[in-house]
């Protein structure tokens, strides 16, 4: 993978930094794993705007990932490398043997032709699915489920990757890419490998456009709107809004919004990086 920059012809030119298409094999999307896409607007069934700064974009279709990979036993061969407007990673076309079809997420170093399994007496090789409890330690891994048989849930985008540490009794020991070591069942599935497309990091849109294309409304700060929009709006003059807080009134800097006594905090070891 690599990313193209450009000539500053223009100045949308000048800042622009794209990836490159030259590991994508097809254009045209599996039809059977494809189903129509409706946008909202940010609004609600009752039609009230309920999200900021959304509206507008391309037309989409959504493209039916396979995340919980439960056809043990059947290889499959990868068929293509395709784009997916609808996340940042790429997505692998598969051909099981039985004639089943589906997607999965593209890790780095997948190539069409190349077979791929899922199953517990499976190797632990790129591409492959398989229970934490047959990884081997220190193995990088992607789309990890939380529950088993959920479907994956965890390092999903493009780039990123886990490591599983260690293992204790019936839970493996998990080191997320935000930084958090957490416990997670050993039964859930995990892919092998590296999600693809690492260099969507460094990509840079270069225009106010690419941002209406995905669906982007201009974002304007709270500061300048009225008190009765936001509670940093008003003030005679340029007034600083006081402490920075969202529309709502929660502390938008350093406060701690998850639940003091959520459940799941007894299976988180270390805490994510700041």
């Amino acid at each position: 993978m690599a990313v193209r920059k450009f000539k500053p012809t223009t100045p949308g030119q000048r800042h622009k930094i794209i990836g490159v298409f030259d590991n994508i094999t097809s254009t045209t999307p599996e039809k059977s794993l494809t189903v129509g896409l409706r946008k909202t607007g940010g609004r609600n069934n009752e039609g009230h705007r309920t999200s900021y700064y959304r509206g507008g974009g391309h037309k989409r279709r959504y493209r039916i990932i396979d995340f919980k990979r439960n056809k043990d036993g059947v290889p499959a061969r990868v068929k293509s490398i395709e784009y997916d407007p609808n996340r940042s990673a790429r997505i692998a076309l598969l051909y099981y043997a039985d004639g089943f079809k589906a997607y999965i997420i593209a890790p780095n170093g997948l190539n069409v032709g190349d077979m791929v399994e899922s199953g517990e007496n499976v190797a632990p090789e790129v591409g492959n699915a398989l229970p934490l409890c047959n990884i081997p330690v220190g193995t990088l891994i992607h789309n990890i489920e939380m529950r088993p048989g959920q479907g994956a849930r965890i390092a999903r985008s493009a780039g990123t990757f886990a490591q599983l540490t260690s293992r204790e009794g019936t839970y493996a020991i998990i080191k997320l890419p935000s930084g958090e070591t957490r416990k997670i069942l050993a039964a859930c599935r995990a892919t092998v490998g590296v999600v693809g497309n690492s260099d969507h990091a460094l990509e840079q849109s270069g225009k106010a456009g690419r941002s209406r294309w995905l669906g982007r409304r201009p974002h304007n700060r709270g500061v300048v709107m009225n008190p009765v929009d936001h509670p940093m709006g008003g003030g005679e003059g340029r007034q600083s809004g006081g402490h920075p807080r969202s529309r709502t009134g929660i502390y938008a800097k350093g406060l701690k919004t998850r639940a003091p006594k959520k459940a799941s905090s007894k299976y988180i070891i270390e805490r994510r990086k700041k």
